[in-house]
């Protein structure tokens, strides 16, 4: 199993739609790139940790590769908001690729370079790729949020767009 996390607004969404992917054994709710250890979602919110909510996703290379978890995470927010997604405002709302490898980091740098260059959105692509730092796990009750609560998901998909 490998890893791969990616930040693309409110992590509820994000989750379920990484869940549906086959190939992938898990995607769990939590937050990076901030500056406070184990931070809470009351925390994350006030803006001042300076975490994103992401999604921690394990996935067996074999049967998924990296390139198609992010194309799949690029057609599922949209990219070209700078911390924000739809309603949701803030930079723990952030568009943000954390790469656990340099293949990795080459890989969403191609993508990324690609879908600026395609065309598809009259904004450039704003998303950052940086290093994984420090996962947090949110707590219990944000995991398979949309399951345990019968709700739809928040997110738009940009690949019927």
């Amino acid at each position: 199993m490998e890893k791969a996390t990616f930040g693309a607004g409110c992590f509820w969404g994000v989750e379920s739609f990484f869940r549906q992917v086959p190939g992938v054994a898990d995607a769990v709710c939590g937050y990076a790139g901030g500056h406070k250890d184990n931070p809470s979602y009351r925390e994350v919110c006030t803006d001042a940790t300076g975490h994103a909510e992401v999604v921690e996703v394990s996935f067996d290379p074999a049967k998924v590769s990296y390139g198609k978890l992010v194309d799949v995470f690029f057609m599922n927010h949209d990219p070209t908001t700078m911390n924000r997604q739809g309603p949701d405002v803030g930079t723990q709302y952030r568009s943000a690729i954390f790469t656990h490898s340099p293949e990795q980091e080459r890989v969403a740098r191609e993508k990324k370079a690609a879908l600026d260059a395609s065309g598809k959105f009259k904004r450039p692509v704003v998303t950052s790729i940086e290093m994984a730092p420090a996962f947090w796990r949110a707590e219990e009750y944000h995991q398979r949020y949309f399951e345990k609560n019968n709700l739809p998901s928040c997110h738009v998909n940009y690949a019927e767009k």
